[in-house]
């Protein structure tokens, strides 16, 4: 039952991930449909509430040619119009922060595409370094790959020898650092390991990283699209034989 809703959960958090203007889209309509609900239910209250003017005093108002005067505004009426204002004002002011949370802007953060750097900088990086190249604002690892998947189970996903990979831990969502000692990604949160190429190793995760379309431009200009996440290789995927270059970061030692 838990690892039932814990599956769910999952589903959705990358559901949303990966298209977060029908997130936004779905945020807008039900705060469009609550202020439609409130302000229905306020003007068939305020009808009901309002007492008819008595004849009689209709009658006299008309007689002598005055005009009578205008009807108080009750306490209840005046109550209820502030409560109102109170709750559109809220649903404006969440409405406009969660679309701006999930709306990718134009400077290229995560949920847009994400200008990475030139081919030759991030190669020259990955090898001097001898580690991925990281993008904090676009959330993902570029890795060098030349294993046996990229016409199979990376198809569409790696270019001129280079994937991106997503640095959540697919097990309960903790970024995952790389390990310059073992070579290998690994989780500080529950240990799970994926090698260099976010492949499954060890660990509780269910499958290896997921991963996001990488494409290379003129003149070498390497962008991510991080609005849609593709979802990373089941367990047993191995295409690159890849062990543990050294002694484990989390967790204890490995052959070297």
């Amino acid at each position: 039952m838990g690892d039932s809703a814990l599956a769910s959960v999952e589903r959705l958090s990358i559901a949303v991930a990966s298209s977060p203007k029908s997130a936004a889209i779905l945020i807008v309509g039900a705060l469009t449909a609550l202020f439609l609900f409130i302000l229905l239910l306020s003007l068939v209250q305020t009808r009901r509430g309002s007492p008819a003017r008595p004849a009689a005093h209709a009658r006299m108002a008309d007689a002598s040619g005055a005009t009578a005067p205008g009807h108080p505004v009750s306490r209840r009426d005046l109550f209820r119009g502030g409560l109102m204002g109170s709750l559109l004002l809220f649903a404006a002011q969440f409405g406009g922060a969660s679309i701006a949370f999930l709306w990718p802007n134009l400077k290229g953060q995560f949920g847009s595409v994400v200008a990475a750097g030139t081919l030759s900088d991030i190669n020259s990086f990955v090898t001097s370094q001898k580690q991925p190249f990281y993008n904090g604002a676009g959330r993902f690892y570029i890795v060098p790959y030349s294993g046996s998947g990229a016409h199979t189970v990376y198809e569409g996903l790696v270019q001129q020898g280079l994937m991106a990979l997503y640095q959540r831990c697919v097990h309960l969502g903790c970024r995952v650092p790389f390990c310059q000692a073992s070579q290998w990604f690994e989780c500080p949160c529950h240990g799970s390991k994926y090698n260099e190429a976010g492949e499954y190793q060890l660990g509780p995760a269910p499958r290896g990283l997921d991963r996001f379309k990488l494409a290379i431009g003129p003149g070498g200009q390497v962008s991510v699209d991080t609005s849609t996440i593709v979802m990373g290789p089941p367990r047993g995927t191995n295409t690159t034989n890849q062990g543990p270059e050294g002694p484990f970061c989390v967790g204890g030692a490995a052959g070297g």
